[in-house]
């Protein structure tokens, strides 16, 4: 393996425990980094901050799977922010994927030298262009503050899925601290955060704040920003 392939990284997404140890420790003494994700969320949060080569998905995931995860990372031209090769148990699934814009596709139980060279083909017929860097490029950290930790996460994911790297803060004195450390560019307040630091008051002092004062606040569950994470996230992207 060459020197380049040894600096490879490949973001593992599955949710057996056994095949992560397993397929990691060989990948990792082929030479490439792996960071492993037990299911399609966890990997958007991940995705962009860890910038892997090559995802190697399986499909058969609870929450939103394999198949929520392709369709979170599809570009305006039906191809995938990075290269994916589905690795899943469920062969009768390759005929699925004939016409869609994945890298590779490999039935489990995969042979390891079989699988090695997949990985190895698809790294060199997917470099990396300009255009994928300026795609994949983070939007900025991101920070999301409501006690609901339901509602949190599925804001997170969805601030993951256009470009930023979010954090989660359940109270507003939490958030103070997190905020001076990650600096977001972006900051979701759930409306009804309770005291001492409530939605109002957690606004102002991170206005007042030099690491934020110049980030994008928006405040949800009100009237004009319902507790929809679509909507939030377009509306601390520019969109609303």
């Amino acid at each position: 393996m060459t020197q380049n392939a040894k600096k490879k990284r490949i973001l593992l997404v599955d949710d057996d425990p056994s095949l992560q140890a397993t397929l990691s420790d060989f990948l990792s003494f082929e030479g490439y980094e792996v960071q492993c994700c037990s299911s399609g969320e966890e990997a958007l949060l991940c995705m962009r901050p860890w910038n892997p080569d090559l995802v190697i998905l399986d499909m058969g995931m609870p929450g939103m799977g394999g198949t929520g995860f392709l369709e979170s990372i599809l570009k305006e031209d039906g191809s995938t922010l990075y290269p994916v090769l589905v690795l899943t148990a469920r062969a009768s699934m390759a005929a699925y994927f004939a016409d869609k814009q994945v890298a590779g596709f490999v039935a489990k139980p995969a042979d390891p030298n079989d699988l090695l060279q997949e990985i190895g083909r698809i790294m060199f017929e997917y470099p990396s262009t300009p255009e994928d860097i300026r795609a994949r490029a983070i939007a900025g950290n991101a920070m999301v503050v409501d006690p609901d930790p339901a509602f949190g996460s599925a804001l997170a994911i969805e601030l993951a899925r256009i470009g930023f790297a979010p954090d989660r803060a359940a109270t507003g004195r939490e958030a103070l601290e997190q905020a001076v450390r990650s600096r977001p560019a972006a900051v979701a307040i759930a409306a009804g955060l309770q005291p001492p630091i409530d939605a109002a008051a957690l606004a102002a002092a991170l206005r007042a704040l030099p690491e934020t004062e110049a980030a994008q606040i928006a405040v949800y569950g009100t009237a004009e920003l319902p507790a929809d994470a679509q909507a939030v996230a377009a509306a601390l992207a520019g969109g609303k």
